[in-house]
């Protein structure tokens, strides 16, 4: 299977990936159609790719394009997911879905809540265990993913969105920055 992979070059799926014989090319700046239109591919993983796919992109992945996202949809669609569920307290979690046009709207692969009851707890380190999560649940899919007979389930409706400029009023809060422990995140929003 060839597989176009939106996200960092060093990310230990890509290695995991090759193990099943799979061709994986990776991709980190701004996809174009003509990009796409040098290679064809079965499949399109993105994981931690900063841009939004446009229609014509999707156009070449039909019912093909995934994303590991690191929170609960529909919670926290959008940028900085780990942030937000602790500023606004929404469930905690992980899910790959399908992309569609939409900010994280598509159809749920799997999904997994997680918990944060350490009060030690910083952005940082629950950055790391979402990440842990999204990979390992990306893998006890993969098989399913690969073969296209992964479930499909529509998104709840309500949840919450963000994008990366709704963070600049909390930077200023963030006395720590990532480092700051997610207990003294809950109500921040409010405070601004």
């Amino acid at each position: 299977m060839k597989i176009l992979f939106l996200g960092s070059e060093d990310c230990e799926l890509i290695a995991w990936l090759h193990q099943y014989g799979d061709t994986v090319q990776t991709y980190s700046d701004k996809i174009t159609p003509q990009v796409l239109s040098k290679c064809s591919f079965d499949l399109l993983i993105s994981y931690g790719y900063r841009y939004i796919l446009s229609p014509e992109t999707l156009a070449h992945f039909p019912n093909s394009a995934i994303n590991l996202h690191i929170s609960l949809l529909p919670w926290n669609r959008g940028a900085d997911p780990n942030l937000w569920s602790f500023v606004e307290n929404t469930p905690k979690g992980v899910t790959i879905h399908h992309i569609d046009e939409g900010l994280d709207t598509g159809d749920i692969i799997a999904q997994t809540e997680l918990n944060f009851v350490n009060p030690q707890e910083t952005l940082s380190s629950s950055y790391a265990k979402l990440h842990n999560a999204i990979q390992s649940l990306f893998k006890v899919h993969w098989h399913d993913i690969r073969s296209r007979t992964a479930p499909r389930k529509a998104q709840a409706l309500g949840g919450s969105s963000h994008r990366s400029r709704d963070k600049q009023p909390l930077e200023r809060m963030l006395l720590k920055s990532w480092d700051t422990p997610v207990s003294e995140l809950e109500n921040l929003k409010r405070s601004t």
